[in-house]
């Protein structure tokens, strides 16, 4: 069993991070107000506006901020301001035991998948996949379910995902329960072969990305299948793929065809149409707790991820 974060309370004070690239400042101003609004204080990384080309300062600069935050007492929980690339640069220095002592909320998507399964694999703490001040609730489209997903950190409760929420298909049949894991497909693709490749033995997959065309989904998924991922997972949860129309339609199967490809035949169950990842609403969820996936009656249930 992975440590639970303790749950936040009005009063507290939460730390904003950049791990990847530069967040766009104007809009992580704008998102500011929606944490006072939830009754929280906030404490900004020193590195959050830094900038070293593609990346919110040096390794060792954004490295400074991760540990600070998990070290300061005074911090609940820990908010990624926007993702891109560079968190994976970050990981083979990470103290982890320093994290597993001092367990606290920590939470973001996208680039930041890979700093989900460092930390979950070797801190054995869990970790939340949801939107991004920067990225996300700084922008005018930031949706209302959305926000309202922040109040899972407040208290222990269930997350129960249906088709009132979003249209799902079930590619494969069956039920699975098991630990959820994942996130972003390319930077779980970028980990395999290394220490901080996941481990989805008997595990159910949560798989997001954007900007990825149909035959670029082919390719990471082949990856993953050729690397044995699809023979060990109890269930899969297909997110959203976001902007992944082929330019050139005439010369590509569309990702509806990849994916039946892949998971039409699989053995677990497999379902596709959830709203998480780059998308509106994102449906926030936390890593490393069991969950449920029915795909016959088209549910995913998700336990409480804090304390």
């Amino acid at each position: 069993m992975r440590i639970k974060p303790r749950r936040l309370k009005k009063g507290d004070t939460v730390g904003v991070i950049s791990p990847s690239s530069p967040p766009n400042l104007e809009n992580l101003k704008k998102a500011l107000p929606f944490l006072e609004q939830l009754g929280l204080k906030v404490k900004m990384g020193k590195s959050v506006e830094a900038k070293n080309g593609h990346l919110a300062g040096t390794d060792d600069e954004r490295l400074a901020d991760l540990h600070a935050m998990f070290e300061d007492p005074e911090i609940s929980g820990i908010i990624c301001a926007g993702g891109g690339y560079g968190s994976a640069r970050l990981a083979e220095s990470i103290d982890f035991q320093m994290i597993k002592e001092n367990p606290k909320i920590f939470w973001g998507y996208s680039d930041i998948t890979f700093l989900h399964s460092a930390i979950g694999q070797y801190s054995e703490l869990v970790t939340f996949h949801g939107p991004m001040l920067a990225s996300d609730v700084g922008k005018e489209e930031f949706h209302e379910r959305s926000a309202r997903m922040f109040g899972q950190l407040f208290g222990p409760f269930e997350l129960h995902y249906s088709e009132e929420i979003s249209p799902l298909t079930a590619l494969s049949a069956g039920m699975a329960q098991g630990e959820l894991v994942g996130g972003n497909l390319s930077l779980l693709r970028s980990a395999i072969g290394t220490k901080f490749e996941l481990d989805v033995k008997g595990k159910i997959l949560l798989i997001e990305d954007i900007d990825e065309e149909p035959y670029q989904v082919d390719e990471l998924l082949n990856h993953l299948r050729m690397a044995r991922k699809f023979d060990e997972v109890a269930g899969i949860v297909i997110g959203d793929f976001k902007n992944s129309e082929p330019k050139k339609k005439e010369r590509s199967l569309t990702l509806d065809q990849v994916f039946d490809d892949y998971f039409s035949e699989l053995k677990v169950p497999v379902v596709k149409g959830f709203k998480i990842g780059h998308c509106e609403p994102h449906f926030s969820v936390p890593l490393g707790v069991e969950a449920q996936l029915d795909a016959d009656a088209k549910t995913l249930t998700i336990l409480p991820g804090v304390e």
